[in-house]
């Protein structure tokens, strides 16, 4: 389920999501806090189960999840130009943050969260990948967790920090930003990762890892700096 389906639903309900542009933005959360208002339900404009439920779509993605995948395919800006949709992520969650050189994997995955569940509390210092291991509660590694993963060695300070959309015998494969330089999936090797987590706001965290062998035998990711 998208968030494009999510904004014509409303839309057929009689609730005004503004242009039906698959964006997670304040017209269309203000359209489900109206229809969960006009349904008996808590008007806190998250699109979970219930709400979904109640707008005839049924869906195993998370939100945060559709947004990330919306995002797919874009890249950073080289040399000195940044591009301002990341720059833009970075304002709308108050961050001191200059140039997408600076890695950005942490701030995708608060985009995404952000946008999906803007009550949700992130983690302080959440450019740094590491710091999502204090985030939410712990999780399977299912559809639409966050995976942490360090990088260099175990024992040092660096990582990455994506969502988990499939896996196979060897790898998770994680949709994440700067991946080559770009939102996309990549296969991250399982004996890499730190933890799994999942919104505190996000209903119940998956039982089960996911499996999915689409991309098994393709490169590992090796440095996603």
């Amino acid at each position: 389920m998208s968030v494009l389906q999510l904004q014509a639903a409303l839309l057929t309900h009689g609730f005004d999501p503004g242009p039906l542009d698959g964006a997670l933005g304040p017209r269309t959360r203000a359209a489900i806090r109206a229809f969960q208002t006009a349904a008996g339900l808590q008007p806190d404009g998250v699109a979970g189960p219930l709400t979904l439920g109640a707008l005839g779509l049924a869906t195993d993605e998370p939100l945060w999840l559709a947004e990330a995948r919306r995002l797919e395919g874009l890249t950073e800006r080289p040399g000195k130009s940044s591009n301002p949709a990341i720059l833009d992520w970075a304002e709308r969650l108050d961050l001191n943050y200059a140039s997408d050189d600076v890695p950005w994997c942490g701030l995708f995955v608060g985009h995404c969260i952000a946008a999906a569940l803007p009550d949700e509390p992130l983690p302080q210092g959440l450019l740094s990948a590491r710091t999502w291991m204090k985030f939410g509660r712990v999780s399977e590694p299912g559809l639409g967790a966050v995976l942490v993963f360090w990088r260099g060695s175990r024992a040092g300070w660096r990582g990455h920090v994506g969502f988990c959309v499939g896996a196979d015998v060897e790898a998770f494969h994680v949709l994440g930003g700067n991946q080559g330089d770009r939102v996309c999936v990549a296969r991250l090797s399982k004996g890499r990762l730190l933890g799994a987590r999942w919104p505190l706001s996000g209903g119940e965290p998956p039982s089960r890892a996911v499996a999915f062998t689409g991309l098994a035998g393709t490169p590992l990711s090796r440095n996603e700096a």
